[in-house]
Parts: C-alpha cells; sequence; structure tokens
C-alpha cells in the first residue's frame, strides 16, 4: 500500500506515454511521495505497454474497450490511498500536481482540475469543446444536481480511492467523467477544485473523443440521473396546461377574438393530460428503481413517499379515477338512449361528457396498474445507499 496511484488510461499512446511516465516519476521522486504510476493499457496496438514497463510503471490490460473501462479496471488495480488520473496524450502536466495531492491530504474526497480557471493554451481544445460542449455539460451539471465543479470534463483529478469505490461507478464511455463528479455531488462528498493547465496533446493522430456522439452520452446520462428534468417538470407544465384548458372548455366554446376553441382543443387537452401522468410515472419508475439499486441516495422526502403511497393505496386512488370516469361514461349512455340511440345532433355536449370520462378512465387504468410496478420495483425496500458501506 502506497500513499499515490498516478493512474494513466491508454489506448495507442506510444507518441507520449513514456514522457507522461518520465514526469509522473519525476513528481514523485521531488516531493518524496511513496507511490506507484500504473498505467490501464485498453488494448494498444503500438507497443503502448511494453513503453510503458520499460519506464519503470505498472500495467494493467483491460480487455473492454472503453475510457471508463480503462479507469475502473485501473481503479480496481490500483495500491495508493488516493490516486491521481491525467491522459497519457501529454495535455496535462504531471509535473505540477503539488495542489491536487495538497487538497486529497486535507480530506478531500474529489479535487478536480478546472482548465478554465488554470488556462487553455492555443491549440489545445477544439473551438466548439470550449465555448459550447464543455460549458453546457458543466452547466447543466451544477443546475441539476448542484454540483460546486465549473469544468466537469477535466481529465485530470485526484479522488480518495476508497471513498471513489463506494460510488459504484460503472458507465464504460467517456460519460464516466460525468459520472464520478455527478454521484459524489449526490452523496455530498467533499469536492474541491484547483486550476489546471491544458496544452496541446503530442499525438499525431486524431482524438479518441468524438465531438459529438460523447457530448450526447453525457448529455443522456445527466438527464437519466436527474429525472425531474427530463419527465417531472415537462410533465407539470403539461398537466397545469390540459387541466386548466379542461376546465375552461368543459362548459362551453371559448372565444379569443374570433377564433373559437371548442372540443377539438378539448380533445387535445385531455390526451395532454395523459401524457403529462404518464410522463410523471415515468419519473417516480426511474426515481424509485435508481434508489433501490442504489445509484440515487434516497431523501427523507423520498422516504415519505414510499410510506404513503402503498400498493393499497394506489389501486383505491385508481380506482376512484376509474369511477368518475365511468358514472360520466354512464350518464353519457343514458342520454344516448333517451334518445333510441339514434344519431346525436348535438355532438359538442356529447364530447363535453365522453372527453374528461375517457381521460378519467385511462389515468385510473394507469394508476392501479403503475401501483403494482411500484411495488415490483420495490418501492417498500430498504433503500440502499452506497456511502452507507463505509
Amino acid at each position: 500500500m502506497c500513499e499515490l496511484t498516478i493512474l494513466i488510461p491508454c489506448l495507442n499512446e506510444a507518441e507520449t506515454l513514456g514522457i507522461c511516465i518520465k514526469k509522473a516519476r519525476a513528481f514523485l521522486e521531488a516531493n518524496k511521495i511513496s507511490g506507484e504510476i500504473l498505467v490501464a493499457d485498453n488494448g494498444s496496438a503500438d507497443g503502448s505497454d511494453h513503453i510503458a514497463l520499460a519506464a519503470g510503471a505498472k500495467v494493467t490490460h483491460v480487455q473492454e474497450r472503453g475510457y471508463g473501462s480503462a479507469l475502473i479496471a485501473g481503479i480496481n488495480a490500483s495500491s495508493g490511498k488516493y490516486i491521481i488520473m491525467g491522459d497519457g496524450d501529454d495535455s496535462y502536466d504531471f509535473l505540477n500536481l503539488t495542489n491536487v495531492i495538497d487538497k486529497l491530504r486535507e480530506g478531500y474526497d474529489l479535487v478536480m482540475g478546472n482548465r478554465f480557471a488554470g488556462g487553455i493554451q492555443r491549440g489545445a481544445m477544439p473551438v466548439i469543446h470550449r465555448y459550447i460542449g464543455n460549458p453546457t455539460i458543466s452547466f447543466i451539471g451544477r443546475l441539476f444536481f448542484k454540483s460546486p465543479v465549473k469544468d466537469f470534463n477535466c481529465g485530470l483529478r485526484g479522488f480518495n480511492r476508497a471513498r471513489i469505490l463506494n460510488l459504484g461507478l460503472v458507465t464504460p464511455g467517456m460519460e464516466f467523467a460525468t459520472e464520478m463528479v455527478v454521484k459524489a455531488t449526490l452523496l455530498k462528498y467533499r469536492i474541491s477544485e484547483v486550476p489546471t493547465t491544458l496544452s496541446p496533446d503530442g499525438r499525431n493522430r486524431a482524438p479518441h473523443l468524438q465531438t459529438w456522439r460523447d457530448g450526447w452520452r453525457q448529455l443522456v446520462f445527466l438527464l437519466m440521473y436527474c429525472p425531474r428534468w427530463l419527465f417531472f417538470y415537462p410533465s407539470l407544465i403539461f398537466f397545469l396546461l390540459s387541466v386548466g384548458s379542461l376546465l375552461i372548455l368543459l362548459p362551453g366554446t371559448l372565444y379569443i377574438k374570433k377564433i373559437g376553441l371548442d372540443i377539438h382543443t378539448l380533445t387535445i387537452a385531455g390526451s395532454m393530460a395523459v401524457l403529462s401522468y404518464q410522463l410523471f410515472l415515468y419519473a417516480v419508475f426511474i426515481r424509485v428503481f435508481s434508489m433501490n439499486q442504489g445509484l440515487y441516495p434516497a431523501k427523507p422526502k423520498h422516504r415519505f413517499f414510499a410510506t404513503i403511497f402503498t400498493l393499497e393505496r394506489g389501486i383505491a386512488a385508481g380506482a376512484g379515477f376509474l369511477l368518475v370516469g365511468v358514472i360520466l361514461l354512464l350518464k353519457l349512455l343514458n342520454g344516448w338512449n333517451n334518445i333510441g340511440y339514434g344519431p346525436i345532433h348535438n355532438p359538442g355536449e356529447t364530447f363535453r361528457l365522453l372527453i374528461p370520462s375517457i381521460t378519467l378512465i385511462s389515468i385510473g387504468i394507469q394508476t392501479i396498474f403503475s401501483s403494482f410496478l411500484l411495488r415490483i420495483l420495490g418501492i417498500k425496500t430498504k433503500y440502499t445507499n452506497p456511502d452507507e458501506k463505509n
């Protein structure tokens, strides 16, 4: 067991890997740190692993491809109390890691580099990444999760090995960088940022990062980990609009200047009500599943919801919606019966009963079956918090 592991993920970095290892070793020696240099080789075909061994680094071979896969394997194979990870393309300066190790020794669980604070040299980062991609992902991360991190994608970061292992990181691709920050934030880990300089990499080939693919995967991860933005807030907006429209249009046609809103708008409002309810249920399903799998820490309000919304109460609520809808439908059928099941001469009045009836019946049936699904997902099981394993 040593104090620090300097972890370098690697896929065909023969041009620059030796330089990175040399700088990392010089840092350890200059600061008299008990440490190791570990290269997580992700299937290099250019002899990178042999270069690493010749330079005195340890090598762990990772069969599953992907940035995240390499780092997860490297973290598991490391022996340091702390780990500082950085790319093997010589874009980060392994000679200047003092500010990172100092923060780790102070007790921070995750220390992020901030390239925007430390300086981005000319040609080190594509314009679209510098001014659109990275700021957008970082802004969404701060907005969704109230994270203090301003540079979510910085490849140079340090962390307490035991604490990061407790996060149960699983994503195999570039979104691994985001997963680490999000989970650490949700579990209220101590997080700090330090200025980091980014230099142009020393390779003659194109980088592994693919702008649109990897950016999209990160965005999807952020949305899936925060279902209130993907499902709940849209469902709330749709619900307020649809219910408001139903209440306004049920008495009769609404005229806005020369525009008359009638049963066609009422039909759209009923459809929106059903859709908004489905989106709300999706948000609940994802949140319950995430908490029960230990992917998301349960908050007091979530536990309160679990005690209030039982299977039996869900069935009762669904049955209530269903009953009201059926009563309206029976009233409609009774009116049709009174005219001998003949042609309906005033379809507008008929639809003012039919649309609310179908809407309530749909919501009632969804509520009943969703209550069973929530039971299957384990809403009544003990919520698992990965941090409680300590």
